[in-house]
């Protein structure tokens, strides 16, 4: 049996076509990446949510050059996004007219064992980025979307007496009647007078 004529390319090494690694070049990097929270994932794994457009061997780059993390292997998946009725942008939605968001993209990653990742602790007072104030306009903007919904009006006030809880003042003589053009609106003091029921009161 004739011997095996040599290979034009050498011997056959093993990792001898692995990609390289750190020569992209990237000058003005026009994407963002976010390190997302897994308690229950490995030491040794980590999670980012990133571009649609970045591929694993990008990722690798990015992690190797920026902080020097040795990646094993990757692995990514593409996450398609609910169907939503009408845009999110728009004031008062469309009925059956549907839209859906764009998907996200998550990658994975795996580093040796001897370079555990700990995730640093979740903060615990939210002051420098005014959290208290973001909830305030979200409730505002809930509060305002329900109000202009098909049962927008249906939706008694959360900041106001119920209509209920006004009749039986009236009933119990704890508050008087008169009409409405004799309340004062403005604050200027036109407008107020005895009249039908007079002051408003206890």
């Amino acid at each position: 049996m004739p011997a095996p004529k040599p290979s034009l390319l050498g011997p056959l090494l093993p990792n001898r076509f692995r990609p390289p690694r750190g020569r992209k070049q990237v000058f003005l990097p026009n994407f963002t990446i976010t390190l997302l929270r897994t308690p229950f994932a490995a030491p040794n794994c980590a999670t980012f949510l990133t571009p649609l457009s970045m591929n694993k061997l990008d990722l690798k780059d990015y992690l190797y050059n920026l902080y020097g993390i040795e990646v094993l292997s990757v692995r990514s998946y593409v996450q398609q996004a609910r169907v939503r009725q009408d845009k999110p942008g728009a004031r008062v939605p469309k009925p059956r007219r549907w839209y859906r968001p764009r998907s996200t993209k998550k990658m994975t990653i795996e580093m040796p064992p001897t370079t555990p990742f700990i995730y640093p602790p979740a903060p615990t007072d939210f002051k420098p980025w005014d959290k208290q104030m973001r909830l305030k306009a979200q409730e505002m903007r809930e509060r305002e979307q329900d109000s202009m919904g098909p049962y927008g009006k249906r939706v008694a006030p959360r900041d106001g007496k119920s209509l209920r809880e006004q009749a039986e003042e009236l009933v119990r003589g704890k508050r008087v009647w008169r009409p409405g053009w004799m309340m004062d609106w403005g604050g200027s003091g036109e407008g107020r007078g005895k009249g039908v029921g007079g002051e408003v009161g206890v």
